[in-house]
């Protein structure tokens, strides 16, 4: 009977011990499930990214215009700067392609013309339109003493408006005292009213005198290119 009463206390202190360590495991568990949840409910709530906001100011001077653009947030301010020639953002800076000015492009007039009695094959082929043909009938006709010739003459084989484009390319030589309205109407800034005067003060004693003449009815930067479409002499 002893022993009975013995085997039965040691079970019930068994089971009382692995019911101890049972309902600590489930007080740990939510513990833990609790501490969880209050860790996702006091997590900051997320926030949008700024909105960045623009304001451009322009200031305008006589030779160089600045545009500055400014785009603010709560944390940074960005500056980009343009300036006329020169584009630059922060330290990177990338050239403008420069504009040539109206007296640059009149003193290279002459330049970027051929004189039709003097061009060589391989120029005229470096006109559109041309081809070997036209060289041909280019160099059969030398030397023009006239515009109103070169017209006629290439105006056989090609129309109007195509004489008019290699005009845009080639020039006849200027006579100060010889060439015809036509041809003097060539110049820059020479107009049928302006030829007429050009001939009535006519003989020049040189295409200096010649020129001096021209200053009278042309503007400094159209004079600048007219020597280069005048005979040497």
């Amino acid at each position: 009977m002893q022993r009975t009463t013995q085997r039965t206390s040691q079970f019930m202190w068994k089971t009382s011990t692995v019911k101890f360590f049972a309902l600590a495991l489930v007080v740990l568990l939510v513990s833990g499930l609790f501490a969880a949840c209050g860790s996702a409910a006091n997590a900051p709530a997320p926030t949008s990214a700024p909105v960045a906001t623009a304001t451009t100011a322009a200031v305008s001077t006589t030779d160089t215009v600045t545009e500055t653009t400014t785009a603010t947030d709560t944390t940074a301010t960005t500056e980009v700067t343009t300036t006329v020639g020169t584009t630059t953002t922060g330290e990177t800076t990338a050239p403008v392609e420069s504009v040539i000015t109206d007296s640059v492009a009149m003193e290279s007039v002459a330049l970027t013309k051929f004189n039709i009695n003097t061009v060589t094959p391989e120029e005229i082929l470096t006109i559109p339109n041309t081809g070997n043909r036209m060289v041909r009938e280019f160099e059969e006709y030398r030397p023009y003493v006239s515009i109103q010739q070169f017209r006629q003459e290439i105006g056989k084989y090609v129309d109007e408006a195509q004489v008019a484009e290699y005009e845009q390319y080639i020039f006849v030589p200027i006579s100060a005292n010889d060439s015809d309205a036509a041809t003097l109407q060539q110049l820059p800034g020479v107009d049928e009213t302006v030829a007429a005067a050009l001939i009535a003060g006519r003989p020049y004693a040189s295409n200096e005198a010649f020129l001096a003449a021209l200053a009278q009815q042309v503007s400094p930067e159209q004079l600048a290119g007219a020597e280069g479409y005048l005979e040497t002499e």
